[in-house]
């Protein structure tokens, strides 16, 4: 059962969390271009996506709870990045976007600081992804 877990675990991540960091990367750049259609497409790829996404700790959290690992440390260092990631992007990223859709923010200054925190939720994934396969400490023998 554990193999099923962790397979869908990892699909999940590539399927959702994929899709969320590739179209948030992609917004600030079209906000500056004044593609509206661009943005509006990009908004929602991250918004369904990020609602798709909460698959990812579901699975997480089962595949560790069989493999028995829940209280390690690399784990719960990914607990919480992932929380500090979805946190940023659910309070932060999405409503920054949503403005700039709308049309009710200043483009420019919004535009720069969310071209920064969305490498920061990039790079908090980054460091999840690392953390999930060094699992540094882990006595699962990978």
């Amino acid at each position: 059962m554990t193999k099923v877990l962790l397979s869908i675990h990892v699909l999940a991540a590539i399927v959702a969390v994929g899709p969320v960091t590739v179209a948030a990367s992609m917004f600030p750049a079209a906000a500056r271009r004044g593609d509206a259609g661009a943005l509006r497409l990009l908004h929602r790829i991250c918004t369904v996506y990020a609602v798709i996404g909460v698959a990812v700790p579901v699975f997480g959290l089962a595949t560790a709870s069989s493999l028995g690992v829940l209280g390690d440390a690399w784990l719960l260092a990914s607990i919480a990045l992932t929380v500090a990631a979805a946190a940023l992007l659910g309070l932060v990223v999405l409503p920054r976007q949503r403005r700039l859709v709308n049309g009710t923010a200043e483009a420019a200054g919004t535009t720069a600081r969310l071209g920064m925190l969305t490498g920061v939720f990039n790079l908090l994934w980054a460091v999840v992804v690392v953390l999930m396969i060094v699992r540094p400490g882990s006595t699962t023998g990978a």
